[in-house]
């Protein structure tokens, strides 16, 4: 009777550490897809930012022109010049934060002068 019992004790362990072999191969499994989804969730972040900093520079450009043009009757031309600014300064914003283009340090230019 207690070999019976050791018996089935023994097994019910190998059953449970079955088990908990096939519940870490499959933590192990969810752990990677979780990483990946995760790198793929920063690129789509970072490429929303990217295109609302280049919408958002054309829009307040486009936005200035429009109400230079219309105080002060210059129409169409702050319009227009204002729009290529904006397009423009986007452009740079765009190239700043992807790390084409270096930020400009704040003493820079002083220290090219002197």
């Amino acid at each position: 009777m207690a070999d019976d019992r050791e018996e089935s004790l023994e097994k019910r362990r190998a059953q449970l550490g079955a088990k908990l072999r096939a519940k870490r191969i499959d933590a192990g499994e969810d752990e990677a897809n979780e990483a990946r989804a995760e790198v793929s969730r920063k690129g789509y972040a970072e490429a929303m930012k990217l295109s609302s900093e280049f919408i958002s520079a054309i829009v307040v450009g486009a936005l200035l022109g429009y109400l230079l043009d219309r105080f002060v009757g210059t129409a169409p031309w702050g319009l227009i010049v204002l729009l290529l600014l904006g397009f423009c300064a986007g452009v740079l914003n765009v190239l700043r934060a992807a790390g084409k283009v270096a930020k400009p340090e704040p003493g820079e230019a002083e220290n090219g002068k002197k």
